[in-house]
């Protein structure tokens, strides 16, 4: 519990960071004088430092601790946050993100390495996912409540907000984050050791695809595309788009909670994760093939992909078995770094995807089915590789 108050609201924050481009991607772009490719580029600035801090976070908690770890990290956020409102530009918007994902980058990984080291593996999957849905409320606050107080106040005092919120999560880490007790003798001295043990299993390279998309694909349409889809191919007002962000936002908690009780309870952990992508590539599928949607239907697709896609803290519960306990930080970090890389790759790409069409001549729909159709195909192939890998250790 004590890990929970420390964490919480530093992580509701970060997840905030991850979506909130979507809402305010017109407000954005407008006063920015900017374009898709550099909005995804902002975005994926704050995914970029973040996959790079993940190995060292990695090393830092194996080596010194929680506390020792996420401190002096969210210190270096606290410049973004602070910086963002004011950044005139993408350039600086964009180093404003790369701050932020630093200090974003220990919270989630090392609430998971309290959890791994002090709770058995049948409870992981399970306090994970709690934590995710606790976070998630910064995936709501980031829907209507960011756009009604954007309307309010403007995109920039809104901003300047949250940096109040962020001052008092750092204050809960300092008075409540407590380390877990120490393995003698097995930390090793560099961040790269015992990698190699991780990355030469069988394991972890058939998860390797599958992490890489599921997560990013989700996160890509809720973070950045589902608002520009709804206002350029249904043609929806921003309180429309808001309210559809809104319902995939509920979506993604609730799959969050239930798959976690499920695995719990169960421990289906690979099933979970092959039913709820395998729907969700057929989802995306049925976006390419239709292309022009009614408002409903199009809201139903991105909230049945917001419930489907949220299988990362079940990929997490998968692998989890597999990494020895003085191995746990750089084990989680390192499959934490291959999701938001995928994250980077996959908002860049799409990006490019929209402007190419649109440069070309296309019309939004058809633009956006492209997308559509090459997400829902690497979201295929990756899951057929992720059903060969095994569902436990020596099997």
């Amino acid at each position: 519990m004590q890990t929970f108050l420390a964490l919480s609201l530093a992580y509701i924050i970060s997840i905030f960071f991850r979506l909130f481009l979507s809402v305010l991607a017109t407000r954005i772009m407008a006063d920015m004088r900017i374009g898709a490719t550099e909005l995804a580029v902002m975005s994926s600035s704050w995914f970029v430092t973040f996959a790079v801090m993940q190995l060292p976070v990695g090393w830092a908690l194996d080596r010194f601790g929680p506390r020792r770890t996420v401190l002096p990290l969210m210190l270096v956020g606290a410049v973004g946050v602070c910086l963002f409102p004011f950044a005139p530009n993408a350039i600086l918007g964009s180093l404003a993100m790369a701050l932020i994902g630093i200090g974003c980058s220990p919270v989630y990984m090392s609430a998971v390495y309290v959890f791994a080291r002090n709770h058995p593996p049948a409870q992981f999957g399970l306090l994970a996912s709690l934590l995710i849905g606790i976070g998630s409320i910064g995936n709501f606050v980031g829907t209507v409540p960011l756009a009604l107080l954007a309307d309010g106040f403007g995109w920039r005092a809104t901003m300047m907000m949250l940096g109040v919120l962020y001052g008092v999560a750092f204050a809960l880490a300092a008075v409540f984050l407590k380390d877990p007790p120490r393995i003698d003798g097995k930390a090793d001295s560099g961040i790269f050791s015992g990698l190699g043990a991780i990355v030469s299993t069988r394991l972890f390279w058939l998860l390797v695809p599958i992490v890489f998309f599921s997560y990013a694909v989700a996160v890509a349409l809720r973070g950045l595309w589902i608002a520009p889809y709804l206002a350029e191919v249904i043609e929806l007002t921003p309180a429309q788009q808001s309210n559809a962000a809104m319902l995939m936002a509920m979506a993604m908690t609730s799959s969050a909670f239930l798959f976690g009780w499920i695995e719990n309870r169960w421990g289906q952990a690979k099933a979970l994760v092959v039913a709820g992508n395998l729907a969700m590539a057929a989802a995306l599928a049925l976006l390419a093939a239709t292309a022009v949607q009614t408002a409903v239907a199009a809201t139903a697709i991105f909230v049945f992909i917001g419930f489907c896609g949220f299988s990362y803290t079940i990929l997490m519960a998968h692998a989890r078995p597999f990494f020895p306990d003085h191995l746990v930080g750089r084990g989680m970090t390192l499959l934490n770094f291959v999701f938001i890389a995928g994250v980077v790759a996959v908002q860049t790409g799409s990006g490019w995807l929209i402007d190419d069409g649109l440069g070309q001549g296309l019309d939004p729909a058809v633009t956006f089915a492209r997308m559509h159709g090459a997400l829902a195909a690497v979201l295929f192939v990756s899951t057929l590789v992720y059903m060969v890998a095994p569902r436990r250790p020596g099997r």
